[in-house]
């Protein structure tokens, strides 16, 4: 199923990406969506986790990255040094690629492997442009002599000219 963004992109710009995540949502979902599973959770007004839980897996075993505003985490087959026989497989160690799609302004705070638990710290930063800020207002002085809505001296409201 894929949906038609033509009378989005009539009239607004910039939100191509917006429908690409959509259409790949629903379109390109992985048969293989619960491995590993993970969490999502959000610590703070800006902070958040994802919590995979990675059973078998060392730290030479994973990567994770950054690319085109998606955090990628990749694993491997660990390779072991096992002589016997595994009689009953019930731990997944099998290769796997996760994908998760990021809002701008997102940075990893960092990633760490503990108790077979995979924690990925993200943080959405607001850059200072994008703040809200006062705007200060001036209070305008027309002298004689002007013509009506002309302002001849611009004084901040609060101080003295």
């Amino acid at each position: 199923m894929s949906y038609d963004f033509a009378p989005l992109f009539r009239s607004a710009i910039g939100f191509d990406r917006l429908a690409r995540l959509v259409d790949d949502a629903v379109s390109n979902a992985p048969a293989n969506a619960s491995y590993p599973p993970y969490n999502i959770e959000k610590a703070a007004d800006d902070v958040y986790s994802v919590t995979m839980a990675l059973a078998g897996f060392g730290p030479d075993d994973v990567e994770v990255y950054l690319a085109d505003n998606q955090l990628i985490i990749k694993g491997s087959v660990p390779r072991h040094g096992r002589t016997g026989e595994i009689l009953h497989r019930g731990i997944a160690t099998r290769a796997f690629e996760r994908r998760f799609a990021l809002a701008d302004h997102i940075e990893i705070a960092g990633a760490e492997l503990l108790n077979g638990l995979l924690t990925i710290t993200v943080r959405q930063v607001t850059p200072e442009a994008l703040k809200p800020r006062r705007i200060p207002i001036t209070l305008g002085t027309a002298t004689l002599g002007t013509t009506p809505g002309t302002i001849q001296q611009n004084t901040p409201v609060g101080h003295a000219a």
